[in-house]
């Protein structure tokens, strides 16, 4: 049986993941890229509403009680998706191994057991691919670029890449699969494979970042200023 804690996990990367990609709106270099991220996120969001709408059929509570009427200590997402990301490379850079972790586990999950879960995979792996071909781009662009871009570049992969470990609690059989296809991107952008040690993270457990409370303050302010309305 699909625990409910494994589907809220799957659930609050994509929600919070989202959450960051919005920020984007207006804020992009290009006006074609101000709409792929805020299609990016839409996507993530319809994934992460499909699995809430699932782990509230196990605690039975909505989709908007889960995304709206927890606090920070119950959201299980990973540590990769919450921090700040005010740098287009570090954007690029989470999104190039959050979307081939999620590419490689929603591959997996299409043929769960779980016909539910099973589902919900199914038509996300369509999407997730498009996501990695689109951060796939942009990193090989910005890598194999001018001089500032390559430097930015990798930067931005220091600074993400000891976040890749906690994606792999409960899932190590995705490792390698997941590895081949950051790594095949990071040499073709003239990148190195960064030699930093992993920060262990607790977001499975409900243990966050300081910046997991800002975010969720600024999402979940209208619904709980003012509770029970509707459109």
């Amino acid at each position: 049986m699909t625990s409910v804690d494994y589907v809220l996990g799957l659930a609050d990367d994509a929600l919070v993941s989202a959450q960051r990609m919005g920020w984007w709106i207006s804020r992009a270099p290009q006006l074609e890229e101000d709409l792929a991220l805020a299609n990016i996120g839409l996507d993530q969001l319809g994934q992460a509403r499909s699995l809430l709408s699932y782990a509230g059929t196990f605690l039975d509570r909505t989709e908007d009680d889960l995304a709206y009427l927890r606090d920070d200590r119950e959201f299980r997402n990973v540590w990769l998706v919450e921090r700040p990301q005010t740098d287009f490379g570090v954007t690029m850079a989470r999104l190039l191994l959050f979307s081939a972790w999620q590419s490689e586990l929603y591959a997996a999950l299409a043929v769960s057991s779980d016909p539910t879960l099973a589902g919900i995979a199914g038509k996300a792996v369509k999407e997730v691919s498009y996501h990695l071909d689109h951060a796939s781009q942009w990193v090989i662009r910005l890598g194999d670029g001018t001089d500032e871009s390559h430097a930015r570049m990798q930067a931005a992969l220091d600074a993400e890449w000891p976040y890749l470990d906690e994606l792999f609690e409960g899932a190590p059989e995705l490792r390698a699969d997941v590895l081949a296809r950051i790594e095949q991107v990071v040499a073709e952008a003239t990148l190195a494979v960064p030699e930093v040690a992993p920060v262990v993270g607790g977001g499975r457990r409900g243990l966050h970042t300081e910046h997991l409370g800002y975010l969720l303050a600024e999402m979940q302010h209208l619904h709980r200023s003012h509770p029970g309305a509707t459109w």
